[in-house]
């Protein structure tokens, strides 16, 4: 891990492309069919990159120092190249596709020549106007997306059910030119509802409503507190910084589940501290079809350091280089009734109102079917939460059932708008036995 320098998020990798095309370029090069005669050493990646016509080019990058150095035989200007995009992508998402030897002579000399020249740094004023032209490029994306979304309330709900998919999608690919991927997702996501079931205008209609904020929220970031400019800036697709201390706990490893699309698989691992009582999240990501390099077994306790991401939350946080298993299994974070949970969801939409969900423990709760599917009630049948669609599906839910036998347990989940989605279960006989439930 050393030999290669501080490793980046495939966000932060992302967002060093000069421009949209070399970004797309970067992206199909992430994986390691292109590449071969890959190795890190003395702060440096470097390998041997094969195009599509056969054409080889070799490339290395320093990582040691706060600013990166890029070094490749094709012609690209500015740097970095798409190679080298490609190169840091493959390092952030397989870290095992680099073995650590020695620098090879050609990447030892191209590195010696950037350094002493200063070509291919990353250095603050360029990243500066590299940030301001990727700003204004979002602003012209937002103003764009305000006059769609003007043109659907205009021309009447009912009228989305008609004009298909297409122009959804053509809208996303304006806000991907934009370099704004978070704007495109909600696009594809508003796409996605006309004719979707009973109630699905109303549902459009908040998404919509979901969708204006976030726009208005990034035209006026500059005036806003600056922890939920943050916010707005990582719901746009903007990198979400790294801030603050590390934070060193015994960390109790409570679910891990990968989701994908075509580009990317993402893990989720969630953590609670057991000494702090902070719950994390920790994302990891690899390329499509390949499993992230961040694996943590579920239910252990592992010592470490999480440094927090900036934003309103503070939930994401990027890990140490190296976690120690510690002890013997661990209680669950401290939980509540249902009420709870949906309080603590409901102040957390205070600072971050394009929240999806919110990760709570309910505790003395049993899974219960009623008229709509399958729910978690409270022990005393004060209140319910409804499992999301997603949750109803799997087979986790028959663990869930099994696990509790008709007698309250204890379940930690993502609380959200559609839902309770359980990840990890304990019982009364078994309190410290952490049961994955997906």
């Amino acid at each position: 891990m050393n030999g290669m320098g501080v490793r980046s998020t495939v966000e932060q990798v992302l967002a060093l492309a000069p421009d949209e095309t070399a970004r797309r370029a970067g992206s199909r090069l992430g994986t390691t069919g292109p590449w071969s005669d890959t190795g890190c050493g003395d702060g440096a990646v470097w390998g041997l990159c094969r195009d599509g016509d056969g054409t080889a080019h070799r490339t290395v990058v320093d990582t040691a120092g706060p600013a990166y150095a890029y070094a490749c035989d094709c012609p690209a200007d500015p740097p970095p190249c798409a190679h080298a995009l490609g190169l840091l992508l493959l390092r952030a998402s397989d870290g095992t596709a680099f073995e650590e030897s020695a620098v090879p002579d050609w990447a030892g000399r191209r590195l010696a020549e950037r350094r002493a020249g200063g070509e291919g740094v990353a250095d603050p004023e360029a990243a500066r106007r590299r940030a301001e032209r990727r700003a204004a490029r979002i602003t012209s994306g937002a103003r764009e997306l305000e006059q769609r979304l003007t043109d659907l309330l205009r021309g009447g709900l009912a009228a989305a059910g008609q004009s298909g998919y297409g122009l959804w999608e053509e809208t996303a690919a304006r806000m991907v030119d934009a370099q704004a991927p978070g704007l495109a997702g909600r696009v594809r996501e508003l796409g996605a509802i006309p004719g979707s079931g009973p109630g699905w205008p109303v549902r459009l209609l908040e998404e919509c409503a979901l969708t204006h904020l976030l726009d208005r929220a990034w035209l006026a970031a500059d005036r806003l507190p600056a922890p939920f400019a943050t916010t707005v800036r990582t719901r746009v697709g903007l990198p979400a910084p790294v801030s603050g201390a590390p934070v060193r706990d015994h960390w109790l490893i409570l679910a891990q589940y990968d989701t994908g699309d075509t580009r990317l698989t993402t893990r989720r691992v969630w953590l609670y501290g057991t000494a702090g009582g902070r719950t994390a999240l920790v994302l990891s990501y690899g390329a499509a079809g390949r499993a992230p390099r961040l694996s943590l077994p579920v239910g252990a306790v592992l010592d470490g350091e999480l440094t927090p991401h900036g934003g309103s939350g503070q939930l994401r946080a990027e890990p140490g280089e190296r976690f120690v298993p510690v002890g013997g299994p661990a209680a669950p974070p401290p939980g509540g009734p249902v009420g709870a949970a949906l309080d603590a969801y409901g102040r957390a939409l205070r600072e971050d109102p394009w929240l999806d969900a919110w990760p709570v423990t309910l505790d003395r709760v049993v899974p219960a079917r009623a008229e709509y599917g399958w729910q978690l009630a409270d022990a005393d049948g004060r209140e319910a939460l409804p499992l999301t669609p997603e949750a109803r599906s799997r087979p986790g839910l028959w663990r869930l059932v099994a696990l509790s036998g008709g007698a309250p347990v204890t379940v930690f989940g993502e609380c959200g708008h559609r839902g309770f989605t359980p990840l990890a279960a304990w019982s009364p006989e078994t309190p410290t036995e952490t049961v994955p439930l997906v």
